[in-house]
C-alpha cells in the first residue's frame, strides 16, 4: 500500500524445446516484465539464423492487413482470452486466407469509393447550377464560341465596382444575371486575346466560375433535372455496394477476428522470444515479477517444464532504483487518484507510492474548498453518470467519474459542517462555522492544516531519502532534515514573537540560523558526504553568489508554501459569497414567490457547479503538486508493463 510492488528480477534458462510452454505460461498470467537479455557471454553464442525478429515484422505487416480488412467492413476487434493462444501460427498458412478476403472486400470497397466519388462530384455540378438555376441560358452555347471568352459564375457583390476598375481599358462585357446582396451571378466576356486580362481580374475579384463537364448541352435547370436522376442512380449504386459488404462482413467476422487475435499473439510472442538471449540449444529468459506472485510463477513453470531453470534475486529499495519497473496497487477505490499521482510523475521504486496520501488530502482539500450539501450531492450525480458510461459524450472522462463521485460525498460532509445547501445558509445548522461569519477563523484554520500538511511532506521526504540510503540529501536537502529544521524553527520563531508559546525566541532563531547555513552550502556537505569530487563546482566565486541566493529562495518557498494554502479558507468564503451573489442577482429579477427568482437561483447553482468546481479542482491539484508533493515526490519512475495478450490485464 505505501511502497509500490515489491519486485524480484528473475532469470530463465529454458530448453529450445520447451520455449512455447513457457511463454504460454509468462504472457497468460500478465506478471512478467521483460527485459532484453543482451549480455556479452549471450551475444557471443548467439545464432544468426535466429528469425524471430523477421518473424514478428511480418507478422505485424500481416496484422495492418487484416485491420484494415476489419476497419472496412466495421467489424470490432474482439480481445482475446489466454486460452486463445496455442502455439506461434505458421504464417504461410494465414496469408492464403487473408489475401482472398482481402480481395474480396477490396474489389467491393474500390467500386464503393468510386461511386462515392462520382456522388460527390455530381453533387459539386448540381450546387454550382443552383445559383444560376433561373438563367434562361444554353450552357453548350458558352463552350462553343472560337472568338469570346465567356465566364459565368458568382462573386462577392463587393467586388463589382473593382472588376469594372480592373477592366477599365480592355474590351469586355460584364453582366449582372441575377442581383443577390452577397454573392449576385455575373456573365463576363471578351475576346480571346485578352484571356489572360480577363482571368487575373476574375481571379483577383474572387469570382468563382462555373465549371462543368462538356457532355451537359441544354439550361441549368435542364441539366439540375438530368444530374438529378444521375444522382439517384448513383445513390442504389452506392446501397447496393454497402449491403454486399455488409454480408461480407457477416460472413467473414468469426473468421476475421479469430486470424486477427491469432495473428496478433504470434506477433507479440515472436517480438518477446526476438528479445531472448539464445544459447545453443536454450534461451535465456530475463525480466521482472511481482515477489508475491514469484512463488506462484515457479510452481507453474516447473509443471510445463521441468527442466526450466530459474533464478530470482529480491529487488532491495536502497540506492537507485529507476531500473525497476514500477507495479502500483490495483484497488478499484484508488484508481482515480493513481490517474493523478501518474499524470504528475510515477513513483521510483525505493519511494513511497503517494496514491494513498492523494486519495486522503485531494478529497478533503476539495471538499473545504466547496462545501456545500446540494452541490456536493450534484456532483456524486454528475460522477455517476460519467463513469457509467452511458452519455457518449462523456465517455472520454470516464476515468474522472470515481474521482468526481468522491469529491461530491466530501464537499456534501463539508456542506453539512458550513451548514449551506444550494447555498440557502439559514436551512440547515452549520455544525462546526459558517465561513462567510467567521472568515478570519477559516483562514486562520486552512494555514494551519496547510502546516500540518507540508510537516507531513517533510517527513516523508526523509523518510524516502533514508529507505534509498541518500544520506547526503537527507542531513543536509532542502527538504531533507536541514530543509525541516529551517521550517519548524521558522514556524516556532514566529509562533515566539507572537507570544504564542513560552519558547524563547533566541532558541529558534539559533536553529534557524544553524539550518540556513547548511542549507547554503548544502552542495559542499552533500558532495562530502557521497565523496563526490571537486566540493564547489564553477569556482568559489560564483557559489558565494549562488550559496545566499539558495537560502533567500529556500525561505520565500517555505513561506509561500504555507501561505499557499490560505486560499483553501479563501475559496470557502469565495463559495459562500457566490451563492450570496446569485441571491441578489434574483431578487432583482422578481420575488421569491416568482418563477424568475428561483430560474435565476437555479441557473446559478448550475453555474457555482461548474464553473467553480472546476476551478477549485484546478487549485486543489495546484496545492497537491507544487506544495504537497515537492516535499518528497521525486518520480521518475519505470512503467511496468508486462507480457500479455489481453490488453485489459495491463496496468
Amino acid at each position: 500500500m505505501f511502497f509500490p510492488k515489491a519486485m524480484s528480477e528473475i532469470e530463465l534458462i529454458v530448453p529450445s524445446k520447451d520455449l512455447l510452454k513457457v511463454m504460454r505460461v509468462l504472457s497468460g498470467r500478465g506478471l512478467f516484465h521483460q527485459v532484453d537479455a543482451a549480455s556479452a557471454a549471450v551475444q557471443a553464442q548467439s545464432k544468426p539464423e535466429n528469425s524471430w525478429q523477421e518473424r514478428a515484422s511480418s507478422f505485424a505487416s500481416l496484422e495492418r492487413r487484416i485491420q484494415t480488412v476489419m476497419q472496412t467492413l466495421g467489424i470490432e476487434p474482439v480481445a482475446p482470452t489466454s486460452a486463445d493462444f496455442q502455439d506461434v501460427a505458421q504464417i504461410d498458412d494465414i496469408v492464403p486466407a487473408v489475401e482472398a478476403i482481402e480481395s474480396e472486400v477490396k474489389q467491393k470497397s474500390d467500386a464503393l469509393v468510386e461511386a462515392r466519388k462520382r456522388l460527390e462530384s455530381l453533387e459539386g455540378d448540381r450546387r454550382q447550377l443552383e445559383s444560376v438555376a433561373d438563367i434562361d441560358l444554353d450552357m453548350a452555347a458558352l463552350r462553343e464560341s472560337h472568338y469570346m471568352l465567356p465566364i459565368l459564375g458568382t462573386m462577392p457583390a463587393a467586388n463589382v465596382a473593382r472588376m469594372h476598375t480592373s477592366l477599365a481599358r480592355v474590351p469586355h462585357l460584364f453582366l449582372t444575371l441575377r442581383d443577390d446582396p452577397q454573392k449576385p451571378v455575373v456573365w463576363l466576356a471578351g475576346t480571346r486575346s485578352n484571356q489572360d486580362v480577363l482571368e487575373r481580374a476574375a481571379k483577383s475579384a474572387y469570382l468563382e466560375p462555373l465549371n462543368l463537364p462538356a457532355h451537359y448541352q441544354g439550361t441549368p435547370r435542364e441539366i439540375i433535372g438530368e444530374l438529378d436522376r444521375e444522382i439517384a442512380g448513383v445513390h442504389t449504386t452506392i446501397a447496393g455496394l454497402e449491403s454486399d459488404l455488409a454480408s461480407v462482413s457477416s460472413t467473414h467476422q468469426e473468421r476475421l477476428t479469430k486470424l486477427a487475435w491469432e495473428v496478433h499473439a504470434s506477433r507479440t510472442l515472436a517480438e518477446a522470444i526476438g528479445r531472448f538471449g539464445r544459447l545453443r540449444h536454450t534461451y535465456v529468459v530475463v525480466g521482472w515479477v511481482p515477489t508475491q506472485s514469484l512463488d506462484e510463477l515457479a510452481i507453474i513453470l516447473r509443471q510445463v517444464s521441468r527442466e526450466t531453470l530459474l533464478e530470482s534475486i529480491p529487488a532491495s529499495r536502497k540506492g537507485n532504483k529507476r531500473n525497476v519497473p514500477v507495479a502500483l496497487g490495483t484497488s478499484n477505490f484508488l484508481r482515480p487518484f493513481r490517474m493523478l499521482v501518474t499524470t504528475y510523475a510515477r513513483p521510483t521504486y525505493g519511494e513511497i507510492d503517494p496514491t494513498w496520501l492523494i486519495a486522503l488530502t485531494f478529497p478533503l482539500l476539495f471538499g473545504a474548498m466547496f462545501g456545500d450539501v446540494g452541490h456536493g450531492l450534484l456532483l456524486v450525480a454528475l460522477g455517476g453518470l460519467i463513469s457509467s458510461r452511458k452519455v457518449r459524450t462523456l465517455r472520454s472522462l470516464a476515468g474522472l467519474g470515481g474521482l468526481i463521485t468522491i469529491c461530491g460525498l466530501v464537499g456534501t460532509a463539508f456542506g453539512f459542517l458550513y451548514g449551506s445547501i444550494f447555498g440557502f445558509e439559514d436551512i440547515l445548522p452549520a455544525l462546526w462555522m459558517h465561513p462567510l461569519q467567521n472568515i478570519l477563523s477559516i483562514l486562520t484554520v486552512a494555514i494551519g492544516a496547510g502546516v500540518l500538511l507540508l510537516t507531513l511532506g517533510f517527513l516523508i521526504g526523509i523518510f524516502n531519502s533514508w529507505v534509498s540510503r541518500d544520506w547526503g540529501h537527507l542531513i543536509f536537502g532542502h527538504n531533507g532534515v536541514a530543509g525541516f529544521t529551517l521550517y519548524l524553527s521558522l514556524l516556532g520563531l514566529g509562533a515566539s514573537l507572537a507570544k504564542l508559546i513560552p519558547v524563547p525566541a533566541a532558541v529558534f532563531g539559533v536553529l534557524a540560523i544553524l539550518a540556513g547555513l547548511a542549507i547554503m552550502f548544502s552542495e559542499v556537505f552533500i558532495h562530502l558526504v557521497e565523496g563526490d569530487r571537486p566540493l564547489i563546482e564553477g569556482g568559489i566565486a560564483t557559489y558565494a553568489i549562488q550559496a545566499p541566493v539558495e537560502l533567500f529562495e529556500a525561505v520565500i518557498g517555505l513561506l509561500s508554501n504555507s501561505l499557499s494554502y490560505v486560499r483553501v479558507g479563501a475559496f470557502a468564503v469565495a463559495h459562500g459569497g457566490l451563492s450570496s451573489a446569485i441571491f441578489i442577482l434574483a431578487k432583482l429579477v422578481g420575488p421569491e414567490s416568482s418563477i424568475g427568482y428561483w430560474a435565476v437561483v437555479a441557473i446559478g447553482n448550475v453555474f457555482i457547479v461548474g464553473f467553480e468546481g472546476l476551478i477549485v479542482g484546478i487549485q486543489t491539484m495546484r496545492l497537491s503538486y507544487y506544495e504537497f508533493f515537492s516535499k518528497f515526490f521525486t518520480g521518475g519512475g519505470m512503467r511496468f508493463d508486462p507480457l500479455t495478450l489481453t490488453p485489459e490485464k495491463d496496468e
